[in-house]
């Protein structure tokens, strides 16, 4: 048998951090070194970060990943390694993976296909590579081939398809197969979506029982920068089977996934498969190298348990709670902010996100330690993960005349059981002092009948300054709580509840965060304990409590039920269907309701989508969670108008 060991990193870049992507891109090198693995393949883009944005267009940018790449080299004596980044070819940039084996650059293979739907805007930046196409690239003194090409390190065949490459009618891979790849690398920097990782692994899967070949997946891990979290998911398959997968949502900087693979039993599995052989490399170039990689011993594959979790139904409750930990324990360290503060309503998107600051405390010292997370999130030695979350949050809840007990006493309730500092402001004058001036200066007074808007919106904004201040006071970062069934139609305050650096929750429908919330009352996800608290806020009907009480206000007698509201935004927003085929989906889907009220909430729906859009462009940042995301500077282009 000729066994090598091949190995996939997950790393945590982050875009223009040269010195830590660096020691992180090293630290991976020794770790593969220390486990005797032949070949090691690092994510895409992984040199300069691949969220660089414009700054590729910078000059600089790719000089400086080739002196990294340069100072790099030394630490590949005695393995393999590709890693990315971008390189500049007659005034193209190009997206890049190079191939270095024993300290030498062998030759570098540019992605021939760009990601540029949805979040990615690789042709902004990037020109695909032509396929078949291959030349001495030169740069610094130096010539290095460059293009479609195969590479045979010590006797091994090993092909490239780059992240985007792989997802494509028209990828690679039969290519490299018909040339005898032995084993496919794909640097990738493939972004966290609900059960996406079924998708890829199923790609992975095919292409390596397809090709005949062995498929090693890397990735990216956390949130690099901005709206994008990776879930770390690394991939190493052979033949049709997986055989070994790296872990999900980590907290670490660097994973390594190994897997030891018999040469002769791929190269026997690809004599089965079904193509068309090239007998000569006529298709790509061969960059060959006599460099002696190391062999490996034989040993039986464990099963995988990497992200297994105990109810499978409940798989997108729980990628929902460590995606948006992980996104948020980066968001956190990575803009230097030394905790986060909430303005707790005592409703479900304010509890949320406050339960998701202490599952990512809870999350990150399970993995990391106390000390360790502590001091990765710039906070002084804490005694327990309840006293780093402490220190970590603020919940302030700010009562005008028209809030309740109901939502007071939840709020408290919600802050003690995660254990933040709560505060409690009563911005009641502040709503009296704008109303005795505007009123002065009109000359009459506001009421109820003719200026419910008004006087709702006053209230939430008045509640900016005071949080903003708290923010300010701690270094802090403030954090608005608007979901997406609320931006869709606008149903949120600007410069009220819309206020905050980051809206973590922006992302995800409102049926959905209830229900959530409810499974994590009464069962929470794994390796956490449940939080019965929670009923204080499950308990209750969502509202706004901006008007009077006997007046009874809630969210869904504004607008309508919730799970309408999300499948009336599905339908028409990603699957673009007209109003009146989207009242035909919901007639069928709803048939508890008539069809005269559903033609009012469809036309509600277009009416406020339509009227709203300016909202929608100011929201704070949020995390990209599924693909029916309506962040219009990332996913969801829509003019603003009024209709």
């Amino acid at each position: 048998m000729q066994l090598v060991k091949v190995a996939a990193a997950a790393l945590n870049q982050t875009p223009l951090d040269w010195d830590g992507n660096q020691a992180r891109i090293v630290r991976a090198i020794r770790a593969a070194k220390a486990q005797n693995v032949a070949l090691l393949c690092l994510p895409e883009l992984c040199i300069p970060g691949y969220g660089c944005e414009d700054e590729f267009q910078s000059r600089g940018v790719t000089l400086e990943s080739w002196r990294i790449l340069q100072e790099i080299l030394p630490e590949t004596q005695g393995i393999a390694v590709a890693l990315g980044l971008p390189i500049m070819h007659r005034g193209v940039l190009y997206n890049a993976a190079c191939m270095i084996a024993d300290g030498v650059v062998l030759g570098l293979v540019a992605k021939r296909f760009l990601a540029g739907d949805g979040i990615h805007y690789e042709p902004r930046w990037f020109k695909p590579w032509p396929a078949g196409k291959h030349i001495q690239w030169k740069h610094a003194g130096h010539s290095y081939p460059l293009g479609d090409l195969l590479f045979e390190i010590g006797g091994l065949r090993v092909g490239f398809e780059i992240c985007e490459d792989a997802w494509v009618p028209g990828r690679p891979g039969p290519e490299l197969a018909a040339q005898g790849v032995d084993i496919i690398l794909n640097p990738s920097a493939s972004h966290f979506a609900f059960a996406k990782h079924e998708v890829r692994k199923q790609i992975v899967l095919d292409a390596s029982r397809t090709f005949g070949a062995t498929y090693v997946y890397s990735n990216l891990v956390g949130n690099e920068a901005g709206r994008i979290i990776y879930d770390g998911e690394v991939l190493i398959a052979s033949c049709g089977k997986l055989l070994a997968e790296g872990p999900r949502f980590g907290f670490d900087d660097v994973y390594l996934t190994t897997a030891v693979i018999d040469i002769d039993h791929v190269r026997m599995s690809h004599s089965r498969t079904t193509f068309t052989p090239a007998v000569d490399d006529s298709l790509r170039a061969v960059v060959r190298s006599e460099a002696a990689l190391p062999t490996a011993e034989f040993v039986v594959p464990p099963p995988s348990q990497a992200n297994l979790w105990p109810e499978p139904r409940y798989e997108k409750h729980e990628e929902f709670t460590r995606a948006l930990a992980l996104g948020l324990f980066d968001y956190l360290r990575k803009s230097r902010s030394r905790g986060f503060v909430i303005s707790l309503s005592g409703g479900a998107d304010s509890a949320a996100i406050a339960y998701l600051i202490s599952a990512m405390v809870e999350l990150a010292c399970q993995e990391l330690g106390l000390a360790a997370a502590c001091t990765r999130l710039n906070q002084p030695p804490a005694e327990t993960p309840r006293d780093l979350c402490h220190a970590l949050l603020v919940c302030v809840y700010q009562a005008t005349a028209n809030s309740g007990p109901v939502t007071l006493s939840a709020a408290r309730t919600v802050a003690a059981a995660v254990g933040a500092e709560f505060l409690l402001f009563d911005v009641e004058p502040l709503v009296r002092g704008y109303l005795g001036m505007v009123e002065g200066a009109i000359g009459r007074q506001l009421s109820w009948k003719t200026d419910d808007i008004a006087l709702q919106n006053i209230q939430a904004r008045v509640r900016a300054p005071g949080v903003w201040m708290i923010a300010n006071l701690r270094g802090a970062l403030l954090l608005a709580t608007s979901n997406r069934s609320e931006a869709a139609v606008g149903y949120a305050t600007m410069d009220g509840d819309t206020c905050g650096g980051l809206s973590p929750i922006a992302g995800i429908d409102k049926a959905f965060l209830r229900e959530w919330l409810r499974w994590v009352e009464a069962k929470g996800p794994t390796g956490l304990a449940p939080v019965p608290e929670l009923h204080a806020v499950n308990a209750q009907q969502p509202t706004a409590e901006l008007r009077p009480a006997e007046q009874a206000q809630t969210d869904e007698a504004d607008l309508m039920p919730y799970p309408l509201l999300d499948a009336i935004e599905r339908a028409a927003i990603r699957d673009k269907r007209t109003p009146q085929e989207c009242l035909q989906v919901m007639a069928a889907r709803f048939p508890e309701y008539d069809r005269p009220q559903l033609i009012v909430w469809v036309k509600r729906f277009f009416r406020l989508w339509s009227r709203n859009q300016w909202k929608r462009e100011r929201y704070a940042p949020s995390f990209h969670l599924d693909d029916q995301n309506l962040d219009p500077k990332t996913w969801c282009r829509f003019p603003e108008r009024l209709v």
